[in-house]
């Protein structure tokens, strides 16, 4: 029977009295409230006495806000979208809610705004569980130790200044030295291993936002990845919920007993953006302009990193903030509140950057209150002296620059501080992993380094990882995956072998093939073992 336009609305208008019919026809209550005056993304709303302090409210025209300071007779109400048509006498209606922001894995992958709105023009997110930005931080009894390592790839950082899962990391330095550089090799490392990341741009530039995305979609695993973005172009209120919102949806994946990592980029931006609002709020202004709660509103956003106990899962969730100081001034108010807020702190300095070492870690004023007690075993053995003697190189290195010094221990010193340096400085993109680590700082105890230049020891660090991925039969069964069975024998073994390779490396003629051109089968032929493994 053919289908008539007629039997089509017929069929549309029983569906639309099934819709009607479900409908629940009751009294509602809804409290309005008024718009006093309106400027700088800030309305001033009267006639809500009931209004919850960071309750979403709605405007007439459509834009939403979010209640940020309660006063005797009005409410601070900060926009999270544009303008719009909002002027004085606008209605106001509560929505009974607070800040939410949607969660799961359907994130994965995607670029999102503070509220969780899609970004990249993308098909619209699946559906997700709806949670609060605002939640309290672990207590005391719901945590455990943070005894696993986050491995970041990057030597200076596992080797002297070890993170664990679960820690809170500020790094810290001046502008342009390198500090999302770092965050985001430290995503990019987590490719292979089961974290998820999640990355929140704080008032950064959008171009600054795009190339940290390409980066992690061209070296990472971006599947595995949720970026949060509140660029300097988003309205005020939108970049000041970004780090809880970002929060909120790492905390997701920790509370299902999996990890987590969230990069804070950068969490002085964050403060700027609260002493503007506080300031256009009429809040009472502290030291440097910044409201009296702006180390609470750090605080409480920091404490939710941490690792869960066995009866809750045993997830973890790491915080990688970062924050800027100006003339490297660590004494300054937002950098020492973060930092006796953090678990450790890796400063960033201006003047290594210059040098050309990078990363730039200025190994004296860095610390990590966790360290060795989330090393592997294999790189805690081997790294152990590695701090003290770099500072001791640093010390002697500056002495030097006023006269020659004849004596042979300092200048042995000297030349195992400049082959020390040249392992830690590390380009970007090209992590470690702890197998690789152990093993360059154990040929570097036993010698291996010591009578060639720092060129060749950068040359082995880069060509260690296809050295040992060839060579299978260099570590025992297993070892290659889990440090932790390592012992003095094994990693004297592991010294001969580097040893062998630094001895092939130093005998290639650098005229005859260019550096970046050098391919391993021209120092290693698969063939040919080293003598430990030989013996056999």
């Amino acid at each position: 029977m053919e289908q008539t336009p007629e039997m089509d609305d017929a069929v549309w208008l029983v569906r639309q009295r099934e819709r009607l019919a479900r409908i629940e026809l009751a009294p509602t209550v809804q409290t309005v409230g008024r718009v006093e005056r309106f400027a700088d993304g800030i309305a001033y709303v009267s006639g809500l006495p009931d209004a919850m302090l960071d309750e979403v409210l709605r405007f007439q025209s459509g834009a939403v806000g979010f209640a940020h300071t309660l006063d005797e007779k009005t409410i601070s109400v900060v926009l999270l979208d544009e303008d719009g048509a909002i002027d004085a006498g606008s209605l106001v209606t509560r929505t009974g809610k607070t800040l939410q922001v949607p969660v799961g894995p359907q994130l994965l992958g995607r670029i999102v705004d503070a509220l969780g709105r899609p970004l990249d023009r993308a098909e619209a997110i699946g559906p997700v569980e709806i949670s609060p930005i605002e939640r309290p931080a672990p207590a005391i009894v719901d945590r455990d130790l943070v005894a696993e390592p986050l491995e970041t790839g990057v030597l200076v950082v596992d080797a002297l200044f070890a993170i664990g899962r679960g820690q809170r990391e500020l790094i810290i330095g001046d502008r342009a030295t390198g500090k999302t550089s770092l965050a985001v090799d430290t995503i990019i490392n987590q490719k292979t291993s089961d974290v998820v990341c999640v990355y929140v741009a704080v008032g950064q530039r959008a171009t600054a936002v795009e190339r940290v995305i390409e980066a992690v979609r061209e070296h990472g695993a971006p599947e595995r990845c949720v970026f949060v973005v509140a660029s300097a172009a988003s309205a005020p209120g939108m970049q000041w919920i970004a780090p809880f919102a970002g929060m909120t949806i790492a905390e997701y994946f920790r509370d299902r007993g999996q990890h987590a990592l969230i990069v804070i980029d950068d969490l002085t931006k964050h403060a700027a953006t609260h002493r503007e609002l506080a300031l256009l709020t009429r809040e009472p202004p502290g030291r440097e302009a910044y409201p009296g709660d702006i180390f609470h509103v750090h605080a409480r956003l920091l404490e939710r990193a941490a690792k869960l106990s066995p009866k809750l899962g045993s997830g973890s969730l790491t915080a990688l903030p970062i924050a800027e100081t100006d003339a490297s001034n660590l004494s300054g108010y937002i950098p020492t509140n973060l930092i006796s807020i953090a678990d450790g702190q890796i400063v960033l300095d201006a003047g290594l950057f210059a040098a050309n070492q990078r990363p730039a870690v200025d190994v004296g004023l860095s610390v990590s209150r966790v360290g060795g007690k989330a090393q592997p075993r294999a790189l805690h053995e081997v790294s152990g002296r590695l701090r003290l003697e770099y500072a001791q190189f640093l010390e002697l290195e500056m002495f030097t620059r006023f006269g020659g010094l004849t004596d042979a221990r300092v200048k042995a010193r000297i030349a195992r501080g400049e082959r020390i340096r040249a392992l830690i400085t590390q380009p970007r993109f090209q992590g470690l992993r702890t197998m690789d680590q152990v093993v360059l700082l154990a040929a570097l105890i036993h010698g291996a380094f010591d009578e060639v230049s720092a060129e060749v020891a950068q040359r082995v660090r880069e060509q260690l990882r296809a050295w040992l991925t060839a060579q299978v039969a260099l570590l025992p069964d297993g070892a290659a995956l889990s440090m932790e069975s390592a012992d003095a024998a094994l990693l004297a073994r592991l010294a001969d072998s580097v040893t062998e390779l630094v001895k092939r490396v130093a005998s290639v003629d650098t005229t005859d093939t260019v550096v970046g051109s050098r391919t391993f089968e021209q120092i290693a032929p698969s063939t040919d073992l080293p003598p430990s493994v030989a013996r056999k």
